[in-house]
């Protein structure tokens, strides 16, 4: 007898959950149940074929007959928890063609339009107190191709203002709702789905928001700020902290005197309410990415140099950002500003000079 290898266990007092999250299925185990699992983990061929208890292990699939293949992954077994438990969505019945995922969807979109709508907006956003922003300037004639091509990744900045207009740009074009798609909106759309932005995003939900890091912009006091998209305007949410933007980056500190940056989130109770199983958590990152590519193209647009991680202290950022215990939280930051357009700092280029070309 073996123990199925693509088990994950949580505690949850007074029990534990099993989670077979190759096959999407949860089981909660009372001690009894826990206390023989633990057993069986310790000595599989303890098995008893008389135990009711070790029975039920073997129907539910938490103890297999035969020893399962496991996926080669390497060190980090997290990310294959992940992974495959977000793989080959359940679904009880697959459409056999197009009238049948017709029928499948629309009710599929009813069940959810009949749950309580997500807030649109959050605690942390009053909109009593918006920063409305200048209307966004149109880019030069050719800028896309030009952006995709001179779009590179820069880690020295000068540390330059910049202009409240060229701020107004990018979150209009990266994360505004935007006004130039309103007509295009047919009456398939869900009431409260109707808004579009420059990027995909899936469901049409717009789950991911973003807040402005701003430590040098004309005409915003250092701080930060959460982005309405709805009414293309900011409002405060914190001071900056004592430490240095690189603190909050995993210690990246040669971005310390970037003038402004997008901390990129997602709501995932906005992505639940429509995807009610794991895979949807995957959508929240593509989103993420599509914003940030955007975020990108049009700062390189404008004339600024672009930085980008996903390396975040978590802890800090979420509390910065007031987004503590929330279901909404941070996936990517995203910066611009005036650069030299050096790849590496001048610190580390400094390093590689003394020590001579990587072996």
């Amino acid at each position: 007898m073996h123990i199925n290898p693509d088990l994950f266990i949580l505690p949850r007092t007074p029990g534990q959950i099993v989670w077979d999250y190759r096959q999407h299925k949860q089981f909660e185990l009372s001690l009894e149940y826990s206390t023989r699992l633990a057993q069986l983990i310790d000595n599989p061929e303890a098995f008893d074929n008389n135990n009711t208890i070790d029975i039920q292990f073997l129907n539910t699939g938490i103890l297999t007959t035969a020893k399962q293949d496991t996926t080669e992954w390497g060190w980090d077994e997290l990310s294959k928890i992940f992974h495959i438990g977000t793989k080959n969505i359940p679904c009880e019945h697959v459409p056999q063609n197009i009238h049948e995922w017709s029928r499948h969807y629309l009710d599929h979109c009813n069940e959810v339009l009949a749950a309580s709508t997500p807030g649109s907006e959050l605690t942390h956003r009053p909109a009593s107190e918006l920063i409305t922003l200048p209307a966004p300037s149109g880019l030069p004639v050719d800028s896309l191709a030009n952006a995709l091509v001179s779009r590179k990744t820069c880690r020295s900045f000068t540390g330059e203002a910049m202009s409240l207009g060229d701020i107004s740009t990018l979150l209009y074009l990266s994360l505004g709702y935007l006004k130039e798609r309103e007509d295009a909106i047919d009456e398939t759309v869900a009431e409260g789905l109707g808004a579009r932005r420059s990027s995909p995003s899936g469901g049409g939900l717009n789950a991911c928001e973003g807040f402005l890091h701003v430590q040098n912009v004309d005409g915003l006091e250092p701080g930060v700020y959460a982005y309405h998209p709805a009414d293309h305007a900011l409002s405060f949410v914190n001071t900056l902290p004592g430490s240095p933007l690189g603190q909050l980056l995993c210690g990246q500190h040669f971005i310390n005197n970037l003038p402004a940056g997008l901390f990129i989130s997602a709501r995932f109770d906005k992505l639940w309410w429509k995807y009610q199983h794991s895979r949807a958590y995957r959508m929240a990152y593509v989103e993420a990415g599509h914003i940030s590519q955007t975020f990108q193209l049009v700062a390189t647009a404008l004339g600024l140099s672009t930085w980008l991680t996903g390396a975040l202290t978590d802890d800090q950022v979420e509390k910065l950002l007031g987004l503590e215990d929330s279901a909404e939280q941070p996936l990517f930051f995203v910066g611009c500003g005036q650069s030299d357009g050096q790849v590496m700092c001048k610190e580390l280029k400094a390093l590689l000079d003394n020590q001579g070309p990587l072996q």
